[in-house]
């Protein structure tokens, strides 16, 4: 979409090309405009920001969460009443442009946001002993990785394995795209892949690295629990230190023109597989 040019709002005053903003409601003395391209508040590091009904919902109903504010519209706040009475939260009542004020551009906020505190990492000591976990080698995009966790969710994954460095910040357009998915998916943040691979060698996990050149299909392969499914970025793939540290690498044959799969899609189907083979887990 091509830029719009505004004008300063003086007669005869040349069209100011330097702001991309148009003037936001309740902004500064004299017509200051903020900028599309970043939202005029910005919250401290050790802040989430989560958007949306489904991730403020499923945030408002986590004990994990620790809470602390909302803005919502009227209505927003009416749609989540029972959860904001269960939390003893008191709204701030604002417009939806306040509410986007705050946020990126095109953010679907639904007239909520919610500020937290980011959840915890689990310790990979911790992880089940009969559990099923994903783990993640790079993958950088904010909105694969939240469809992978909304997927873990729905999938009953007992966690999600990923890396301080090359991975994306567990708020914002990740949390959207998880739909509420991260407060039942416990994460479990690690300095170093190879080494977590290992440490889930040590624990009994059979870990199969998912890989388009892998010599056999996921369906032909024998899965057992606990099992521990490696998922590489998109163009890269898995790493050499991680497909080193997986006791099995396989495809996903797919029938059709395209053989591969987006990232997210591939553990959609990775997991649906793995759940045919091996069923519910057993205490």
């Amino acid at each position: 979409m091509a830029r719009k040019d505004f004008r300063s709002g003086r007669k005869g005053a040349p069209q100011d090309r330097r702001e991309t903003g148009s003037a936001i409601p309740g902004g500064a003395a004299g017509g200051r405009r903020f900028s599309r391209q970043e939202p005029r508040h910005r919250p401290p590091a050790d802040v989430a920001q989560i958007w949306g009904f489904h991730p403020v919902r499923e945030a408002l109903r986590s004990s994990r969460r620790e809470i602390l504010r909302l803005w919502a519209t009227a209505e927003a706040a009416e749609r989540l009443s029972a959860e904001i009475a269960a939390r003893d939260v008191k709204p701030t009542i604002v417009s939806l442009d306040e509410i986007s004020t705050r946020l990126p551009p095109d953010s679907v906020h639904q007239g909520m946001l919610l500020e937290a505190r980011p959840l915890q990492s689990l310790d990979i000591a911790d992880l089940p002993a009969n559990g099923l976990v994903l783990v993640l080698d790079q993958v950088t995009d904010p909105h694969n990785v939240g469809a992978i966790v909304r997927t873990a969710a729905a999938f009953a994954v007992d966690a999600i394995v990923t890396t301080e460095r090359h991975s994306p910040h567990m708020t914002g357009v990740l949390a959207k795209s998880a739909s509420g998915g991260l407060e039942h998916v416990p994460l479990c943040v690690v300095v170093n892949l190879a080494r977590a691979l290992e440490k889930l060698g040590d624990m009994g996990y059979l870990r199969v690295g998912l890989d388009s050149d892998g010599p056999a299909s996921l369906e032909n392969t024998t899965l057992s629990r606990p099992l521990a499914l490696v998922l590489g970025a998109e163009g890269k793939g898995l790493r050499r230190l991680s497909r080193e540290n997986c006791d099995v690498l396989a495809r996903l044959d797919m029938p059709g023109a395209i053989r591969s799969l987006n990232v997210s899609n591939a553990c959609a189907v990775a997991l649906a597989m793995t759940h045919m083979k091996l069923g519910p887990a057993q205490d």
